[in-house]
């Protein structure tokens, strides 16, 4: 039984990180400096369905087989390990304890709009987005500083955090339904 456990994660993991790809490689707007689109939405039901370290993994996986299948600009390991490092913080935040979420699930009783959806949404923007990301494209493409890059990526991440705080809630209620789903296979 434990096996079958292991096998319906995998599966339901991999195809939450086909979705990310596709999400976003050909569902947003994409150009080598800025990226809007709907990417987060399954990494988001990955990590509250499967804590942190399903987060981590799909993300991380999902950046890395884009990036080599689909790439658009050039590649940095920084954006992988930032991937990954956003996809744990949405574990983290989001993740009730269950039977697929594994050790590293904190024990939140109930998610909260504040912290569990608003400190995720601003932490992986503003932080991994915005502060990070934009000093490895700064580093890559180093025709303007990093100040510059960072004032030209402003308008994606006040995009995207509204977004973020919209679409978690309804995730969640998307993740809950996935995760009866998977109890009854």
């Amino acid at each position: 039984m434990k096996k079958n456990l292991h096998l319906r994660r995998l599966c339901c993991l991999a195809l939450l990180t086909a979705v990310e790809i596709v999400l976003n490689r050909f569902c947003s707007i994409n150009t080598s400096a800025l990226k809007i689109g709907f990417s987060f939405v399954p990494i988001v039901v990955a990590a509250s369905v499967f804590g942190p370290l399903g987060g981590a993994v799909s993300y991380g996986l999902a950046d890395l087989i884009g990036a080599i299948l689909f790439p658009i600009g050039t590649y940095h390991p920084g954006f992988t390990v930032c991937a990954a490092l956003m996809g744990f913080t949405y574990g983290i935040f989001l993740c009730t304890p269950n039977k697929w979420s594994g050790k590293f699930a904190l024990k939140w009783k109930k998610i909260r709009f504040f912290p569990n959806v608003i400190v995720p949404a601003v932490v992986n923007n503003l932080v991994f987005g915005l502060v990070i990301n934009t000093c490895w494209v700064a580093m890559l493409y180093g025709s303007k500083t990093y100040f510059g890059w960072f004032v030209y990526r402003l308008p994606e991440y006040a995009v995207l955090i509204p977004l973020n705080v919209v679409l978690i809630p309804l995730l969640l209620k998307l993740s809950d339904e996935l995760k009866r789903q998977l109890d009854r296979i």
